[in-house]
């Protein structure tokens, strides 16, 4: 009984600091609240979520907002054509330092907590599978060695419905990584008159940081604890 009473108090608490969260998201990704609950959805079930939209809807703007508000380090790739898995994981070069050869290993992009992959069906299959074992086994493998990525770690990858030329669509195994795939709507008139006077003054909303890396955790871990009807599964 003790301990059903403390896990409620936790979701009591998380309820209110995620609405705090949703808050300070929804101030600078403004009429898309929708969107914001399913992204939250998927990171707080420790997933990765694929944003489709045409560009200029504030994708990019949302990734970074998100960083920010989870307290995760975030970093963004541009995904085009000529991008190489080695662009992605980083590589091993040659240090000659102190007298002594040897390989030293520089991190890429995606050792991170927060991975934005911007376009991702620009790069080409080869590139995309390179998120393949990240997203699934939140490490990756790099000349035999395993190295392990950021905790939590979670995905959030844009993609334009539109245009097909110089793409290429993402294969299914791709997609099954994908906790939640999200469109992104155009904003209603409305919506946009809101954004305009949001964005026009002399001063910006700006997003501050409600979780941190550790507290994203424990709400994971809080959520896996929460009892589900059987009507529901």
């Amino acid at each position: 009984m003790a301990d059903t009473k403390a896990l409620v108090a936790e979701i009591e608490a998380l309820g209110a600091t995620l609405g705090e969260a949703k808050a300070s998201i929804n101030r600078r990704f403004i009429g898309q609240e929708k969107v914001v609950d399913l992204v939250l959805a998927a990171m707080l079930c420790g997933g990765h979520a694929l944003l489709v939209g045409l560009p200029g809807l504030g994708k990019t703007r949302l990734v970074d907002t998100l960083g920010t508000v989870m307290g995760l380090k975030a970093n963004r790739i541009q995904f085009t054509p000529d991008l190489m898995p080695a662009d992605i994981l980083g590589s091993e070069v040659l240090d000659s330092g102190d007298g002594a050869r040897a390989f030293r290993f520089i991190e890429g992009p995606i050792f991170c907590q927060l991975l934005m992959a911007d376009e991702i069906n620009r790069a080409s299959p080869r590139t995309q599978s390179a998120l393949l074992q990240a997203m699934q086994e939140k490490e990756v493998t790099i000349a035999g060695q395993h190295r392990a990525l950021g905790r939590p770690f979670h995905v959030l990858a844009t993609q334009n419905p539109i245009e097909q030329e110089g793409t290429y669509p993402l294969p299914e195994a791709q997609l099954d990584r994908f906790l939640v795939q999200v469109d992104v709507e155009y904003p209603t008139r409305a919506t946009e008159r809101d954004i305009l006077i949001a964005t026009t003054g002399a001063e910006e909303a700006e997003a501050h940081q409600v979780f941190t890396a550790e507290g994203l955790l424990r709400a994971q871990s809080v959520i896996r604890q929460m009892p589900v009807g059987e009507q529901v599964v």
